[in-house]
């Protein structure tokens, strides 16, 4: 009880039909000029940023930038990715109705909304508990019935729920976990910083063809490291 009670005040005493007024214009803007100006141009994703009020992913000291194109931090040494790399990764991932996503990395939830207001189901993981408690509230309260969340090691994915059409890992490591790799549906797509993860690392997107993967190598992006349970 406690815990919701933090994360109702988090959200800033605003209800959504306030934020329809307050940020709804912001949201389009951040769309029109971060994100369709860069080039992205899938529908879905496009309406679904314009949708997830970002703002309530943040710290509420944050609400303000929430918009801005730029990461936030989100406490306990993670961010909230900015706005265009979500809707990269998004494309990216070819999210549709029918398909069931996996994102590695729950953070705060937003990633985890978009891809729900795309997909029939998103499986999440966390690995920072206290984050994993907060996001799952935050979920609940905002409706996301489609969300399933939980806290663990995202590096051995979710075999019970295999396998996924789209998986997304939000933390980068210098190599694709092979579980996830094994969970990936066929003709799904996985999307994943790969590299050091102290420096730069290049977004790669596997694709699942006949039984066999395909590699591409896109843009340099910055994320913080996939970290493992039980592990230094």
């Amino acid at each position: 009880m406690k815990l919701l009670i933090v994360i109702l005040i988090a959200l800033g005493g605003s209800s959504l039909c306030q934020d329809k007024d307050r940020y709804a214009q912001e949201r389009n803007r951040m769309v029109e000029s971060q994100i369709a100006a860069r080039g992205i141009s899938h529908q879905p994703t496009l309406q679904a940023m314009r949708k997830v009020p970002r703002h309530l992913f943040v710290p509420s000291v944050l609400a303000g930038e929430a918009y801005t194109d730029r990461p936030l931090p989100i406490g306990y040494n993670q961010t909230i990715s900015q706005p265009f790399v979500v809707a990269y990764m998004t494309e990216l991932s070819r999210p549709a109705r029918g398909k069931k996503a996996l994102e590695i990395g729950t953070g705060s939830g937003y990633q985890a909304a978009v891809l729900a207001e795309i997909v029939d189901t998103v499986y999440t993981i966390e690995i920072v508990p206290e984050l994993a408690r907060e996001a799952a509230a935050r979920l609940k309260i905002l409706g996301y019935s489609n969300i399933v969340a939980k806290y663990g090691d995202g590096y051995k994915g979710w075999p019970e729920h295999a396998p996924f059409d789209v998986i997304m890992v939000t933390a980068a490591a210098d190599h694709i976990p092979q579980p996830l790799k094994d969970q990936l549906a066929e003709g799904g797509r996985l999307v994943m910083p790969v590299g050091d993860p102290a420096t730069v690392q290049q977004l790669i997107v596997l694709t699942k063809r006949k039984g066999r993967i395909t590699e591409q190598r896109l843009a340099p992006v910055r994320f913080v490291p996939l970290k493992r349970l039980n592990m230094k």
